[in-house]
């Protein structure tokens, strides 16, 4: 109640500015809370999506690799003696993709085909990896995995998919060390990258992607929108509030005016006049609401001074007529009084007297 009556003291435009400030508060937050949340999802669903492609092209390289140019390359060449490391799947998914970052658009992608065992070190899942990798494993329905995680300080979005062995081909060099090409132990050693067996998860195909950058471009076009919205907003204030004083406030003073002085016990007819002639015709002759307002204020006001003026003149009239009432009252108390006098006894005496002294002088 305390802040209603605070509120009630603040002019018309202070009001609705305070009003409209309150609105827009409350509409950028909602509004940026919903946008950064769209932008968020728009970006996760993005990434996603490049993260699948950029997957799906890995594959592709793989299996290319597995069915025509590894058999191929056999043709020409003895495995046990000479191992080629272009028939390696993952190898030729790593060197496509290697050439791929050249375009800036995958320039903070990074392929890792991470596998618990695997050949060559560079591609030994860490722990992280390795979770995904038992939930691949214990899922067998499950085809990708997809989220965040923080590196190095730094946040990465990934996309996962199982590595799993479904040709029996791959077991020629990663069964065991007796059965793997001579070739491919002298180059890789006894100790990494063997005893898979088929079906098996042996690793996870992970797509990693920059996220900051991502997010930072989300904040950027965030901001970008709230100080769009700020600024037409402020204008949107600035100009109602313009647009209601000009229109609104400005024309209802001089009936305010007008109001207060008719309020009073003594009306003054000629500054009523004035202000009427000054202000009130200007404002008859809008079109909208308040010229018909300002209309009937103005038939009210001409109705009121005409109802003063004739109460002016009755009270002048009825002056005249008290004031001649009391003349005439005056002079019939003198006329009374007199008689009053000249019929005495008294009076009758001093006239008698008064004659027997012009008598006497008369005589002598």
């Amino acid at each position: 109640m305390l802040h209603y009556r605070k509120l009630n003291r603040l002019k018309l435009a202070s009001q609705f500015t305070l009003f409209l400030s309150l609105i827009f508060i409350i509409g950028i937050t909602l509004g940026g809370y919903t946008l950064s949340k769209a932008l968020e999802q728009r970006a996760y669903t993005e990434m996603k999506y490049r993260g699948q492609l950029v997957m799906q092209m890995t594959d592709a390289v793989s299996n290319y690799t597995i069915q025509d140019v590894a058999p191929l390359i056999a043709q020409i060449t003895n495995p046990q003696t000479e191992f080629i490391p272009e028939t390696i799947p993952s190898l030729a998914a790593k060197q496509v993709f290697g050439r791929l970052k050249h375009d800036w658009k995958y320039k903070d992608f990074v392929y890792k085909p991470a596998t618990l065992n695997p050949t060559n070190l560079d591609n030994q899942a860490d722990l992280f990896e390795a979770k995904l990798i038992e939930q691949f494993d214990e899922q067998r329905n499950l085809k990708t995995l997809s989220g965040f995680r923080l590196l190095a300080g730094k946040k990465l979005f990934y996309t996962a998919q199982p590595l799993t062995i479904t040709n029996s081909s791959c077991l020629k060099c990663h069964g065991t060390v007796k059965s793997a090409p001579k070739s491919h132990v002298e180059k890789y050693g006894t100790q990494n990258g063997y005893g898979w067996k088929l079906n098996q998860v042996i690793g996870s195909q992970v797509i990693y992607i920059r996220a900051s950058e991502v997010f930072i471009n989300v904040r950027r076009a965030i901001f970008l929108f709230l100080s769009i919205f700020i600024s037409i907003f402020a204008l949107v204030i600035v100009s109602t509030k313009y647009l209601l004083t000009a229109v609104v406030i400005q024309p209802l003073k001089p009936m305010a005016k007008i109001a207060q002085i008719i309020s009073q016990q003594t009306v003054n007819v000629n500054q009523v006049r004035t202000l009427e002639r000054q202000e009130l015709n200007k404002i008859v002759k809008r079109k909208d609401e308040l010229g018909q307002l300002a209309k009937v204020f103005q038939e009210m006001v001409w109705e009121i001074c005409h109802r003063q003026e004739e109460k002016e003149h009755s009270d002048r009239e009825l002056s005249k007529q008290i004031e001649q009432l009391q003349t005439e009252t005056e002079q019939k108390i003198i006329t009374k009084e007199v008689r009053e006098i000249t019929q005495s006894d008294y009076f009758q005496k001093l006239q008698q007297t008064a004659r027997e002294i012009r008598s006497e002088g008369g005589k002598e």
